[in-house]
């Protein structure tokens, strides 16, 4: 059994997270509400595997935001778009560890607009950056319902490895979930960060915002040293 000269991870503190294209604030109701609200509207599909939502008005939409805002884990963020200049989305910070250097990226709604865009994918660099870089943890999960082919898709696309399948892990809004289990883990994580790097560059993408390589086609040949 490997010996290590481990220390622990550093919880994340409610400050923000800075990216090109995003900014992710610690999510605050009176704040973010009206936002996230407005890009909620005709969007309940966006619900549709998470525990909560849809909502049946503002109301109860921002009795919501306010329950989960000053929770610590999870430690929910707002996730702003710099162009449009309002929150877009909501990603977290759960599942944490510190003395094992595990973290989870989860509870993740992302509005219409910001479904599969440059911001969203820079939204989930930051977060793994700052999971690894900065708080110095070991081990980023990701976890779905199995039958969320859109996250198990994007989790394969970010860079994390499935793991396995927990059978009748959970019961949500009345439904089993069995649980799809993605990870990265540290030594993994420099190839990612490079991958994440290279296909957020401004050269990466034509005059129409069409992307010239795939995020997972820049991580093999950086795994492979070819670039």
């Amino acid at each position: 059994m490997e010996t290590l000269d481990w220390h622990g991870a550093k919880p994340p503190r409610r400050e923000a997270l800075e990216g090109a294209s995003v900014r992710l604030e610690p999510l605050d109701a009176q704040r973010h509400g009206d936002d996230l609200f407005a890009a909620a509207a005709g969007a309940d599909e966006t619900w549709r595997y998470l525990p909560y939502g849809p909502f049946a008005g503002k109301d109860e939409f921002i009795r919501w935001l306010e329950e989960r805002a000053p929770m610590t884990d999870p430690l929910a963020f707002a996730i702003i778009d710099r162009s449009a200049r309002a929150a877009t989305g909501i990603a977290t910070f759960m599942s944490m560890v510190p003395e094992h250097g595990v973290i989870e990226i989860g509870h993740i709604w992302l509005s219409p607009r910001l479904q599969k865009s440059r911001q969203a994918t820079e939204a989930i660099f930051v977060m793994a950056r700052h999971a690894f870089d900065d708080l110095g943890n070991r081990r980023l999960e990701w976890k779905c319902s199995n039958e969320n082919a859109g996250s198990k898709r994007a989790a394969l696309r970010f860079g994390f490895m499935f793991e396995g399948l927990f059978r009748h892990h959970r019961v949500d809004k009345g439904r089993n979930r069995d649980t799809a289990w993605f990870s990265i883990i540290d030594s993994e994580w420099p190839a990612c960060r490079a991958a994440f790097e290279a296909w957020l560059a401004n050269e990466n993408f034509d005059s129409a915002g069409r992307q010239r390589r795939s995020l997972a086609d820049l991580r093999e040949g950086i795994r492979a040293g070819t670039g």
